[in-house]
């Protein structure tokens, strides 16, 4: 199964977020401790960059050994 990298995007999305946004589980975080919301969003913004700067196939076999071992233990 080939992914695209907005496919890639959405499921490494939901394997981490689960049914929340991102930008709200930043809001989330910081609304728990602000440190902790600051750290959340830096963790976010580098999440962001990495699907930047990540070349289509790396992304897309990261993502498919994720979701087989997500498989495997569930």
């Amino acid at each position: 199964m080939t992914l695209s990298k907005d496919e890639a995007q959405q499921i490494l999305e939901r394997l981490i977020f689960e049914a929340t946004a991102p930008e709200d589980w930043v809001q989330d975080v910081w609304g728990l401790s602000p440190l902790l919301g600051d750290s959340a969003a830096k963790l976010y913004e580098a999440y962001r960059t990495l699907l930047d700067c990540c070349p289509p196939e790396k992304l897309e076999n990261f993502v498919q050994s994720l979701l087989a071992d997500h498989l495997d233990q569930s």
